[in-house]
């Protein structure tokens, strides 16, 4: 039995190759997905409050459309500085192309679509945020995901350990995981991420995440080996400690 992650070719078509691994400095966006709370957390009573932000963020809800998007280019675009640099609504037009694609499985080296006048998503990101954020999807998307339904069911410590181990190897064969970050019923965390490195000790498995939330620099992602549990630090929307983490946009169901 194959312990591949890639997906087999059709009868009669090439081996898909994954697509090189997912580089932070080359394959984020520029910009951040905006919070539409300030949260304040209290580490000694463990309590947290938050209040809105002021202005109201004008590009928040979307760390899920960032996260699928980053590795849609991955897997379907290609990058030309050489060209010459287009218009917005040539943009506008080529991102849709690339979001249209199917998401779980990478296409062909032939047939990525080409971004002219760009040398990666990070510089286009920061040069053309305006088409990028009109044409990658609207906040509604990260509500409406086929795999939601998974959350709202029991996560054991055993599928966690699974997960785990599945997603070390999903980093390994460069197929960037898109991970969902949860603690449902309660909601503390709701949100998307990517993995792009991993290392491995005795009590724990640590993964590099591009998280939406903050592009500056990439986020630490551990598994901890005894407890069976995922762990996110402490940041600006999140306490710091365990949740539970499925792995998203790998299958029919998920």
């Amino acid at each position: 039995m194959s312990t591949s992650l890639v997906p087999e070719p059709a009868a009669g078509e090439a081996p898909l190759r994954p697509p090189r691994r997912f580089d932070f400095a080359r394959d984020t966006f520029a910009f951040a997905n905006q919070l539409h709370w300030e949260y304040l957390f209290d580490p000694v009573a463990r309590t947290t409050s938050f209040r809105r932000r002021d202005p109201k963020p004008q590009y928040a809800h979307r760390c899920f459309v960032l996260t699928r998007a980053a590795r849609q280019f991955l897997y379907h675009a290609h990058f030309d500085a050489a060209q010459k640099m287009a218009e917005d609504q040539t943009y506008r037009r080529l991102i849709r192309k690339i979001m249209a694609r199917n998401p779980r499985t990478p296409c062909p080296e032939k047939d990525r679509i080409a971004i002219p006048g760009y040398a990666n998503l990070r510089q286009f990101s920061a040069d053309r945020e305006a088409p990028l954020k009109a044409a990658c999807g609207g906040a509604w998307r990260s509500y409406v995901l086929r795999s939601h339904w998974r959350m709202v069911f029991p996560i054991s410590r055993r599928h966690q350990s699974r997960t785990a181990a599945r997603l070390a190897a999903a980093v390994r064969q460069n197929t960037s995981p898109i991970v969902h970050l949860v603690t449902f019923p309660a909601l503390t965390i709701n949100h998307g991420m990517i993995l792009f490195d991993v290392s491995e000790t005795e009590p724990a498995i640590e993964f590099q995440a591009y998280d939406p939330n903050d592009p500056s620099q990439p986020a630490c992602l551990a598994f901890d080996r005894a407890a069976s549990a995922f762990r996110l630090p402490p940041n600006r929307y999140w306490a710091g400690g365990p949740l539970n983490v499925i792995q998203i946009y790998c299958g029919w169901f998920l």
